[in-house]
Parts: C-alpha cells; sequence; structure tokens
C-alpha cells in the first residue's frame, strides 16, 4: 500500500500523459513553451481568478509573490506556527521576519483570534495557509488585515481545488500561491507552483520577476530570479487537470468512509460548514501516536506526520526567540498522524487501515 499511490493515478491517464511528453520533446520546447501560457489560463479559469504565473515550486511562489509585495529587509509578516516550513523560510529568504501565530484546535488553520495581538509597527500582512485541503477563515483574516492596512497572502499549496464560501482557493486573497509537488492533490512529476491575482499589473510583474527581471530579451527591468516552470511539467499538469474535478469526489469519498469508521475512536478532522476540502491529507489526532504508527507499519500500511514540530521551535528559526506561546500548536505537533490519502484508495484498503487502527486501540 502506498501512501500517495502516484503510479496507480498514472496509469489511469498514462496514453495522454505520454502523448503530452512526447509532444514537448518533439517540438523541443523546453523553457518557455506554449503549454506554459496555455496551463495558466487553465488554472485561473479553474479557481476564477484573473491571473495564473506558473513557477518552479510553491516555495518559489512565495518568495516571488513576496518581491512582488515590495516586502523589504527588515518587515514583519505574520504565518502559522504549526505549518510546513516553507512558508516561514521564503519570509526569511526575502529578508523579512516571520511572526509566527498559534493554531486554532478545529481545523488546525492560523487562528484569526491571534492575530492582532502579533501585530507590530514593521508588519506588513499576513500569510495564512489553507492547511491539510481546507482554506482558513479568511473572512475574520481580512477583517483583522483591513483595520491595521495588512496584505493578506493565501498560502494554498495543500487547497488547490477546496472552497471557501464558494469561491475557491487561490482566489479568495489580492495575491496567492499554490505547489504541484508531486503528491498534492494536483501534483506534476516534479517540483511546480503558481501564484493567483486579479491585479494586472502585479501578475506582469511576477512574470518579470520569475525571468531574471526580465520585460523582453535581455532587457531587465528589475532584478529577479530565474524560477520558471518547465514546459514538461506544465504539459503533465494540463492532462491531470482535466481530470482534476473528477478526483475530488473521490478524495471526499475517502475522507468520510475514514470518518464513518473512525469517528470516537480517534479525533477526526472537522471541516466547518462554510469549508469545502480536497483532502490533500486525512490527519487524526491520537495520543498512542508513535506505538499506533509502528502497528500499523507492521500491517504494510504507511503513515506520516505533518508536522512533528512547530516553525517557532525550529533550529532555523530558534534565533527569533518566539518559541514559547503556541499551545495549540504544540499539541498538534505530539498527536497528528496522517492516513494514506489519494482518489484510488479501495473500499477493501479503507477498511484494512480502520479496522487496524481499531483493533489496536481497543487491545
Amino acid at each position: 500500500m502506498e501512501f500517495c499511490d502516484l503510479h496507480r493515478q498514472y496509469l489511469q491517464y498514462q496514453s495522454e500523459i505520454d502523448t503530452a511528453i512526447a509532444g514537448v520533446i518533439r517540438d523541443t520546447s523546453f523553457i518557455n513553451g506554449p503549454d506554459i501560457a496555455a496551463l495558466e489560463s487553465e488554472l485561473a479559469a479553474f479557481c476564477k481568478a484573473e491571473h495564473a504565473v506558473a513557477c518552479s515550486s510553491g516555495s518559489d511562489a512565495i518568495s516571488l509573490a513576496l518581491m512582488a509585495l515590495d516586502v523589504q529587509p527588515g518587515d514583519e509578516v505574520l504565518c502559522p506556527a504549526f505549518t510546513f516550513i516553507a512558508t516561514g523560510t521564503m519570509i526569511s529568504i526575502v529578508g523579512a521576519v516571520p511572526v509566527f501565530v498559534d493554531a486554532e484546535p478545529r481545523t488546525f488553520n492560523i487562528d484569526p483570534e491571534k492575530l492582532e495581538a502579533k501585530i507590530g509597527p514593521r508588519t506588513k500582512g499576513i500569510i495564512a495557509v489553507s492547511l491539510f485541503g481546507q482554506c482558513a477563515d479568511f473572512d475574520a483574516i481580512r477583517k483583522v488585515a483591513d483595520k491595521h492596512g495588512l496584505w493578506v497572502l493565501e498560502d494554498g499549496a495543500q487547497s488547490f481545488g477546496a472552497t471557501y464560501k464558494g469561491k475557491y482557493s487561490c482566489a479568495l486573497t489580492g495575491i496567492a500561491t499554490t505547489s504541484f509537488f508531486p503528491a498534492k492533490p494536483l501534483g506534476c512529476y516534479g517540483d511546480g507552483g503558481a501564484i493567483f491575482t486579479d491585479n494586472a499589473a502585479l501578475a506582469e510583474k511576477l512574470r518579470m520577476l520569475r525571468n531574471h527581471g526580465q520585460e523582453k530579451r535581455y532587457h531587465h527591468k528589475m532584478i529577479g530570479v530565474n524560477a520558471r516552470m518547465d514546459t514538461l511539467q506544465a504539459a503533465i499538469l494540463r492532462v491531470k487537470l482535466r481530470h482534476f474535478q473528477e478526483e475530488i469526489p473521490e478524495r471526499r469519498r475517502v475522507a468520510d468512509a475514514y470518518t464513518r469508521a473512525l469517528k470516537g475512536i480517534v479525533n477526526t478532522p472537522e471541516v466547518p460548514e462554510y469549508n469545502t476540502s480536497v483532502w490533500a491529507q486525512y490527519t487524526i489526532r491520537v495520543k498512542e501516536r508513535e506505538s499506533l504508527r509502528e502497528h500499523l507499519r507492521t500491517k504494510g500500511i504507511p503513515t506520516a506526520v505533518h508536522y512533528p514540530m512547530p516553525l517557532p521551535s525550529q533550529e532555523a528559526f530558534r534565533s527569533l526567540q518566539q518559541g514559547e506561546d503556541f499551545p495549540v500548536s504544540n499539541r498538534l505537533a505530539k498527536t497528528v498522524m496522517s492516513l494514506p490519502m489519494h482518489p484510488y484508495l479501495s473500499a477493501a484498503e479503507i477498511g484494512l487501515i480502520t479496522q487496524s487502527i481499531k483493533e489496536y486501540l481497543h487491545a
């Protein structure tokens, strides 16, 4: 059993993917080929944003967005304490200071009620991660941001395809990012990412920034980086995007089956009524995590821990001395455990996983 069975997915679309890859190789359009612009148009249409700008990874998407927003060294940016490290490190990469905010216990997303206490005179904006497949509470976050004149960026690395109050992730804020890392709900066959915005000037700036600040060939309007998506990844994503709407209900089928079997046995994920989740992960909470993981491993069932240490406790951020005031994040780090999740999990496989959990906890 695979935690995320990409091979099974590949077999579903093998002929289409092979044809798309062969087309790029045949045309030798490896950099800035026509699939890039086509993918950008299709991504924007999917989530109903005006512009999508493809780039080399979800991490680069964040740093490009921060550069486009003119974040300067010494500026402060609020971000979650409980998430993947890229959200915090990309703030640091551009010279700014990440200021960590605790999670709220229901969805594990950044807690809007704890934002205001973290805002200071150097605060410029808020990055809210839509964690594990569902969006943060952006109305509540924007209310705080608007009060203090801050921008809001959605890090939708795990939530592309999810909705918040009827609107798609990555079209909820002035600027948003996502990742196409292979194991994401929509993943390519390497690294890839995208930035979304309704602001045409911001989109044009992002396109220059990802290509060495180049306005036209060998004319560089600003300092930029090499953060282009390669055309092979775009071609693969275009195939997978055509099938993505079919996969989302299958991910929900798996999550619903897990919840029916495990509710009352472990702490199962909660999705508020205003959200739909794309289930990047199905994450339960258990006190007996490590022993349960070992029990499942002996039965050939893989698990993962997203994430075993909050960002303020990471050695990379220790010099910031922000490691104390995060009780929810610290509790989550000790108890969360993610189960296999992909659209092709069978009822028999789900039954084996859930029955194995029940047997162990009831032993």
